[in-house]
């Protein structure tokens, strides 16, 4: 199907920039991960076998051979971040489409490294802060369907911020000083942030006797493969969106 030669592209060719922005972030995530994320889980899962061995009447039937081995989810462990990442590059491309609408400025690189941005920030670190990501070993079974939807509505509360901040960017005017300007940015962000943090519950479930170090170390490998992957999407999304920008201006000169 051929693209569009206006001003503006069409939904499908953006999108599909979206999904393979996100296909290719997603595998690069996916090898930070492997490097830097695999070498804990593996630890923790080491001391996760240890206390069931050290409790056998109790987990007698944990011995069982898991449904995917460690091999498997290794392999696996390319194929789930190349998924979530051409779905979140897909997410971005929408949100790129409906902002177009409203906003007709030139620069489609700069509109969707802000997206991006914006996704980093509100949807991975503000949960991220609140809610730290635990390796095995770590959490109460019990707890896990709350941990779930608290973590999900988290992730909500911190677009919220994030939409707050840019509502109070705009609110000032634009013949406002631009120290003004990010002033309420950040007032709006850290005041939807702050009261989300306060009113959402908190889970103290790391074990005593957990290793501080390899804790820390799993949590900043986590959010290191976020950071790898949004920072990806917005990266090539936004060289993508040059490219094709480009060739629409070069298709719409005038032969001579």
């Amino acid at each position: 199907m051929p693209l569009t030669t206006t001003s503006t592209p069409s939904f499908l060719a953006v999108l599909v920039r979206g999904l393979l922005a996100g296909l290719v972030a997603g595998l690069l995530a996916g090898a930070f991960a492997y490097v830097a994320g695999e070498p804990h889980v593996e630890a923790a899962i080491a001391i996760e076998e240890a206390a069931t061995h050290a409790e056998p009447a109790a987990g007698a039937h944990d011995h069982e051979d898991a449904l995917v081995s460690r091999s498997g989810q290794r392999g696996g462990l390319f194929l789930a971040t190349a998924l979530f990442g051409a779905a979140m590059g897909g997410l971005l491309a929408t949100a790129y489409v409906l902002l177009a609408r409203r906003r007709r400025d030139d620069d489609d690189g700069r509109r969707g490294l802000l997206l991006a941005g914006a996704a980093l920030l509100g949807a991975v670190i503000v949960p991220f802060l609140k809610y730290p990501a635990n390796p095995p070993a770590v959490g109460d079974p019990a707890t896990i369907d709350q941990r779930t939807v608290t973590y999900l509505l988290m992730v909500v509360l911190g677009l919220v911020a994030v939409w707050a901040g840019s509502l109070g960017y705009r609110s000032v005017g634009p013949q406002a000083p631009t120290w003004l300007r990010a002033a309420a940015a950040v007032g709006g962000f850290v005041l939807v942030t702050a009261v989300s943090y306060v009113v959402m519950p908190s889970f103290q479930e790391v074990p005593a006797d957990f290793p501080a170090a390899l804790l820390w170390e799993f949590r900043l490998a986590s959010l290191g493969t976020q950071v790898v992957l949004w920072t990806g999407i917005g990266l090539l999304f936004a060289a993508l969106l040059h490219q094709e920008r480009r060739r629409r201006a070069g298709t719409a000169l005038p032969s001579t």
